[in-house]
């Protein structure tokens, strides 16, 4: 099985394909996808998911894991990375992938044992469990071969669940109306 593990970003996506036989990991390719930070918007969509694609139909990947949605200060980074996420998705999709996504702080958890852990530790120990050689290599593309690493290899809670993800065990929250509201006025709009 291929994973593809993203870390997304509307200026640098972070990517990594990892292949997964058992217990066994090969990192089959790994690194950034750039977008000018001055592009329109749908430019820098278009030349991300473009190198993607291109990726995607080399690798042929089984499985997309993202990182998760995290609240942003800025309403208006969170809607561009919504997005940027929404274009991968959309790419991967349509070529019949399956989607997980794991929140920031699990895969920390999952990689380093310490949800708190900083961007360094995180690369730091996926270099060390996957056999790279430390080097030049952005911090974005560690992150999505820690996101990889994540989706490859069960959590004891998801192996005690019959190998249900916990991700796909736990229920998503719904926003509720309050919520809608406050990100509303928080965008500038009126309720």
């Amino acid at each position: 099985m291929v994973i593809l593990g993203i870390d997304p970003g509307s200026i640098t996506t972070g990517y990594a394909f990892l292949q997964v036989s058992g217990n066994e990991f090969s990192v089959l390719q790994y690194g950034v996808l750039h977008a000018g930070a001055n592009d329109a918007l749908e430019n820098r969509l278009l030349k991300i998911v473009t190198g993607l694609e291109e990726l995607l139909d080399k690798f042929h990947p089984q499985a997309l894991a993202m990182e998760g949605v995290f609240f942003a200060k800025n309403a208006k980074s969170a809607l561009v990375l919504g997005h940027i996420r929404g274009a991968i998705l959309v790419a991967c999709r349509r070529r019949g992938m399956t989607f997980d996504e794991y929140p920031p702080r699990l895969v920390k958890q999952a990689v380093t044992g310490d949800g708190a852990a900083s961007k360094e530790q995180v690369a730091n120990m996926v270099f060390a469990r996957l056999g790279i050689e430390p080097g030049d290599l952005p911090l974005d593309a560690s992150d999505a071969l820690a996101i990889a690493l994540t989706h490859a290899t069960p959590a004891p809670l998801a192996v005690a669940l019959g190998g249900k993800r916990p991700s796909a065990v736990r229920k998503k929250k719904k926003a509720s109306v309050q919520q809608w509201k406050a990100l509303i006025e928080k965008m500038g709009g009126t309720v």
